[in-house]
């Protein structure tokens, strides 16, 4: 079912594991499927490099592209392991819907990708925080520069070895102006534009000496929605408090993830809007102990502090912290160091 080109060489003995820079080395193969008359070819399973696309493909001009992020583990007895790869898959399917993309078949997905990461698995280094990221993406290939979907696409996922995820001390800065999407938009599917249009508001935000935004709702600003690249949490008091998602909200993996593990941990936890005001005051009282993203490259990342209007506040650092505790959690059970009650490891096998 699927056909499989071997790379002649491996580039892994160039590649220096011990300082990869995250998103620039990638595997030596790749998958590549394409829709032509109506219908998903034959995957294929070829050495990694680059492609030949006609300069009026509509993905240059009518931006239909979507992607996914997701992440193989390998664990101390060498099994390789994927973290709730089927919300992965639905979620590719559920972006493309929304920008016209024909659905992409389970079988081949799930085949292929398991094809690949077998081809690939020394790229999969054992120790806790190594694993290699995928990403799957299909973009439009039809020539022709007439407004409509295109009526060919390619669906082909590559792969990335990666460290354990370390960015710094992260602050964020609560958006006024900019929003990232609106109601009845693309904000809920992972569509490349999305992405695209954060870059500017965030390289503002930079020289004001933050490394992300949080985007608040485009009708009032007054809401709190998501980061730059991840969903958000926040903890006051001891109770934690995250955004629902709509049609403006990545429903991200780990954020669901998150919030099992606080049910089953008995965290008090609120799924409702979380206004900017109530943000900052709880910082202004001191009673907001924690903010942190949730991501597949980052896990959980923790927020060192924020800025609105002008002022800039600082969180406590916290020794027993939520997010260190859900980082744990979700990291023995993705490297198969722990329980999996919830069923959500896949083996490659």
């Amino acid at each position: 079912m699927i056909d499989i080109q071997k790379s002649p060489k491996s580039k892994i003995e160039n590649t220096n594991f011990d300082n990869l820079v995250f998103g620039k080395v990638f595997t030596d193969h790749m998958m590549e499927c394409d829709y032509i008359d109506g219908e998903w070819q034959k995957p294929v399973i070829k050495p990694y490099g680059p492609l030949t696309l006609d300069p009026s493909a509509r993905v240059f001009h009518y931006g239909q592209a979507v992607f996914e992020g997701m992440k193989a583990y390998k664990d101390k007895d060498d099994r390789i392991w994927l973290f709730r790869p089927d919300e992965n898959f639905k979620r590719i399917n559920r972006s493309g819907k929304r920008l016209a993309i024909p659905e992409f078949p389970k079988e081949y997905f799930f085949n292929s990708l398991e094809e690949l990461l077998k081809l690939d698995k020394d790229w999969i280094k054992k120790g806790f925080g190594n694993s290699l990221y995928i990403r799957p993406f299909v973009i439009a290939t039809e020539a022709g520069v007439s407004a409509s979907a295109s009526g060919e696409y390619k669906f082909m996922i590559i792969c990335s070895p990666a460290q354990a995820y370390y960015s710094g001390e992260v602050r964020v800065k609560f958006s006024e102006k900019f929003s990232r999407a609106a109601d009845g938009g693309v904000g809920y599917a992972k569509a490349a534009g999305n992405y695209g249009a954060q870059f500017y508001p965030t390289n503002l935000a930079k020289e004001e000496g933050f490394q992300q935004i949080i985007w608040t709702d485009a009708n009032t600003h007054e809401y709190l929605e998501e980061a730059g690249t991840m969903n958000i949490f926040f903890r006051i008091g001891d109770k934690l408090i995250t955004a629902p998602t709509n049609d403006r909200i990545l429903d991200g993996v780990t954020r669901k993830s998150v919030i099992t593990l606080a049910e089953e941990y008995n965290i008090d936890l609120e799924v409702r809007r979380v206004s900017v005001k109530e943000i900052v005051e709880a910082a202004e009282k001191g009673e907001l102990k924690e903010m942190f993203g949730s991501g597949t490259a980052t896990v959980i990342n923790p927020i060192v502090g924020f800025g609105h209007k002008g002022k800039k506040f600082e969180l406590p650092k916290m020794e027993d912290s939520y997010a260190s505790f859900f980082k744990d959690k979700l990291m023995k059970i993705q490297y198969n160091e722990a329980e999996d009650k919830f069923g959500w490891r896949y083996e490659v096998k």
